[in-house]
């Protein structure tokens, strides 16, 4: 019986998604699903924004992080802080959460914040490449804060957090340009794929 449970174990471990880094999962977008569904579109469209913003913050530097080119706007890090709220709003939606307001904001260091923010990404596109046409009335997005509760369907979601945090990234990327470490050219979005 052991020996049954150390080779299940070691199969699922050296699987390619468990084995799989969260920081690396989006270097290539994943595969495209076979057909068409509400749940598919969706996820791809989700690991459209992963592929991005694995890239658009792939070999930040410190003064990258720091770098705001007017004393208003928001630094890169500022940035990404709001993109860890946003990918986080929407994993809440198709895990059927609320987000509840002011978001806590994990300790430690960038690679720690990126990697959430993919593991976030990946989450709600496998929890909706899996869903089904119905699920979408339950994917509801969810604000909780001391001033009550306020509910918006999933279609919300798609033109506010989703479009914001697509922006976002690409905010990401301007800056990072701006600040003299621009984005890797190789990184081909429309294939998905880093060109060798």
């Amino acid at each position: 019986m052991r020996q049954v449970l150390f080779v299940l174990l070691s199969s699922a471990l050296c699987s390619p998604l468990f084995s799989q880094n969260v920081n690396d999962y989006y270097y290539e977008i994943p595969e495209y699903p076979a057909t068409y569904t509400a749940g598919s579109v969706a996820g791809r469209l989700i690991d459209g924004l992963g592929f991005r913003f694995y890239w658009a913050t792939a070999g930040l530097r410190a003064e990258d992080l720091a770098f705001r080119p007017t004393g208003e706007s928001r630094t890169i890090y500022e940035t990404i802080d709001h993109i860890y709220n946003l990918t986080f709003i929407m994993m809440n939606a198709t895990e059927r959460k609320p987000t509840v307001f002011p978001v806590e904001m994990p300790e430690g260091t960038f690679e720690k914040k990126r990697a959430a923010i993919l593991g976030f990404v990946r989450t709600a596109s496998e929890n909706l490449k899996k869903a089904s046409d119905a699920d979408f009335e339950d994917f509801k997005v969810v604000f909780k804060s001391a001033g009550g509760d306020t509910a918006y369907p999933f279609w919300n979601g798609l033109n506010g957090p989703l479009a914001d945090a697509l922006w976002h990234t690409g905010q990401v990327v301007m800056l990072r340009r701006m600040s003299g470490n621009p984005f890797d050219s190789k990184a081909n979005v429309m294939q998905g794929k880093r060109r060798e």
